[in-house]
């Protein structure tokens, strides 16, 4: 291969000046690059050429000064405004070349234009400034996060939060900072398990005693970030100190817990009270002692559930269930009793203003049931719960007589109880009720899961 086809096929622009720094010659990139020709070109000044275009300090700076006292350039810089071809950054190396026997020799030039790299690193760089622009005005501590999960850089409140430089975080893993204070078995967790993944992550909440910061309380948010064009990715990692926010749900807990144990109490003993006065009043007033009872004393366990399920809010439907069948066995049931009480319910819960209504409506149908459905003095009632779609289906079921037999089944019991009619409607619930001559009675009540 001849070397004018290698000068050819070199993707730099090439130029050749004699002695004088006239141009001998240029390579077809040369000429591409900067939109002339060879008639233009060759035998020219090289200051000349272009119309005095590259007549300029830079250029002057290297072959006036530079190059007459060395052999070689590398990477010599030249900036400058083109009028044919507009703004251009340039590399040059440049070299001398002798024959032998010759004295002066020529000078080749290598010229690359790193106009559009310097033009992308410079937007790359204002983009950074922006993104860390935003960064800093999120009042949360943020991280931006590589593949490795090491740190690119940080938000303003996460340096503070650490007592940190942004030179101390970049490369580093969240547990490797400060004094490790975010190093927690939590933390890792959510660095090597889950944040790898690449799924986004809501409110993922860690709880430890943290070196340096004491017990603290954090909700973390992460979202993967892609550029366009870009396969790598980058995950922005949200830090929100929850703390103090929790402390006080969890004083407001406790303080619920408190006055809800109280109350309980209160009402046992009222319910205590009601029993010693019911063993002196009158055999016609019995029942009605024995049914405010249980009435009070389902309020009670209500609130006894309340104290001991440290959630404050909602209300176990099966351990609810449980405990009126249990007060419901101890008021009305003596200890020879047929009758027996079972529960069957799925885990739901309900929330604690309309667990009331509930209880004081599973508690009349209940009573009613013992009362009327079982003459003889045995059987079977049963409570349960299950979620119905969007509702929720409680029903209260005998094995007892039924409803032909002198009005002794559940339903004839509460055809006229307005108590049950009120709960329902305070519940917003369906009543449907299903008997048959010595099949007992069902009735099922369907309560909103959710209310607006």
């Amino acid at each position: 291969m001849a070397a004018g086809d290698i000068v050819e096929t070199v993707p730099s622009a090439l130029i050749i000046l004699d002695a004088d720094l006239n141009i001998t010659s240029a390579n077809r990139a040369f000429y591409q690059t900067f939109r002339t020709s060879p008639g233009d070109t060759e035998g020219r000044p090289f200051y000349g050429l272009g119309n005095g275009q590259w007549d300029i300090p830079a250029f002057h700076t290297l072959l006036d000064s530079v190059i007459p006292q060395r052999d070689w350039v590398d990477r010599f810089e030249v900036e400058h405004d083109f009028p044919d071809i507009g703004r251009r950054t340039m590399l040059v190396n440049a070299r001398k070349i002798a024959r032998p026997g010759e004295h002066l020799g020529s000078i080749l030039l290598a010229i690359e234009d790193v106009s559009e790299e310097r033009a992308a690193r410079a937007e790359s760089r204002r983009a950074w400034q922006l993104t860390q622009s935003i960064v800093d005005t999120i009042q949360d501590p943020l991280v931006v996060l590589e593949d490795d999960m090491t740190i690119v850089t940080a938000s303003h409140a996460f340096l503070t939060l650490f007592g940190i430089t942004e030179a101390e975080v970049q490369g580093k893993r969240v547990a490797d900072l400060g004094a490790h204070q975010m190093d927690v078995p939590a933390l890792r967790y959510l660095m090597e398990k889950v944040l790898p993944e690449n799924k986004p992550i809501e409110s993922f909440e860690i709880e430890d005693d943290f070196p340096g910061l004491g017990r603290r309380v954090y909700t973390l948010n992460a979202r993967k970030v892609t550029q366009p064009g870009n396969h790598s990715h980058r995950m922005l990692l949200v830090f929100n100190d929850i703390t103090e926010r929790k402390q006080r749900e969890r004083d407001a807990e406790a303080l619920t817990n408190e006055i809800s144990h109280r109350i309980k109490n209160n009402l046992q003993l009222v319910v205590g009270l009601i029993a010693f006065e019911s063993k002196r009043t009158s055999p016609a007033c019995l029942l009605g002692y024995r049914a405010m009872q249980t009435r009070i004393g389902a309020i009670a366990q209500l609130y006894d559930l309340i104290s001991r399920a440290g959630r404050g809010s909602d209300v176990a439907v099966g351990d609810y269930l449980t405990e009126i069948a249990n007060t419901v066995s101890q008021s009305l049931l003596g200890p020879e009793t047929g009758i027996t009480i079972t529960v069957q319910a799925e885990p739901l819960t309900i929330d604690a203003d309309r667990a009331v209504p509930l209880g004081l409506m599973i508690n009349e149908l209940a009573t009613n049931a013992i009362k009327h459905a079982f003459p003889g003095g045995k059987g079977r009632v049963s409570l349960s719960s299950r979620q119905s779609g969007e509702e929720m289906e409680v029903t209260v079921a005998d094995d007892g007589v039924g409803l032909a037999v002198e009005e002794t089944s559940v339903l004839a019991a509460t055809r006229g109880a307005d108590y049950v009619d009120i709960f329902v409607r305070q519940l917003g619930g369906r009543i449907t009720t299903v008997s048959a001559p010595g099949a007992g009675t069902t009735v099922s009540v369907l309560i909103p899961l959710a209310v607006d």
